[in-house]
């Protein structure tokens, strides 16, 4: 697992076998952070990262500029290797959660510009989290949710539905209650 870009750009990072979670592969990790950094100003972001797992997106959005990564994972495991690479990065604007995810979007306590979410693969609920995320007001205006899913999960008929895209067996769908401007302008850039 690595760091892409940024003030740690090119970190090889280790994290333990024995968390039995797979990070988002690099291929797909650059093709979304294009979309991101080609609608958003990636310094002063807020972000919130669902099921954070080994930390891989989490540390890419610190890397990158960003003000403020909360990071939420049920696994103590996670938890605990996420602080021990962070402190060791000098990362001092992670936020680690060790909770349900579920039990977290029950009570929302902040907003956030852009929420990430990548549940295990055969995760039962995954079609659930847009409605949460909407419900309880976790965006701010014009705000992001990414998640990502498995091919056989189809969020096209979701009223906060944007775009889907494809990097190779990964898949990511975004959603905004403020319409397809910011991302369809997005995709269009990082085409090019």
């Amino acid at each position: 697992m690595r760091i892409i870009r940024g003030k740690r750009k090119a970190k090889i990072l280790h994290p333990p076998m024995n968390l039995d979670v797979r990070p988002t592969t690099d291929m797909a990790k650059v093709g979304l952070f294009n979309v991101i950094e080609n609608a958003w100003e990636m310094e002063g972001l807020h972000v919130l990262d669902l099921f954070a797992g080994t930390g891989s997106i989490s540390f890419e959005f610190i890397s990158r500029g960003s003000v403020e990564v909360v990071a939420v994972d049920n696994n103590p495991r996670c938890i605990d290797w996420m602080n021990e690479a962070s402190k060791g990065m000098g990362f001092d604007n992670l936020l680690l959660v060790h909770t349900d995810v579920f039990s977290y979007l029950q009570k929302p306590v902040q907003q956030f510009d852009i929420i990430f979410a990548d549940p295990p693969y055969d995760f039962s609920k995954t079609t659930f989290i847009p409605d949460l995320i909407f419900r309880n007001h976790f965006l701010y205006p014009g705000g992001w949710l990414i998640i990502e899913h498995p091919k056989k999960i189809d969020f096209s008929h979701h009223p906060f539905f944007i775009k889907k895209k494809n990097y190779g067996r990964v898949n990511f769908s975004f959603f905004s209650e403020e319409g397809s401007q910011t991302v369809e302008r997005a995709s269009t850039s990082s085409a090019k």
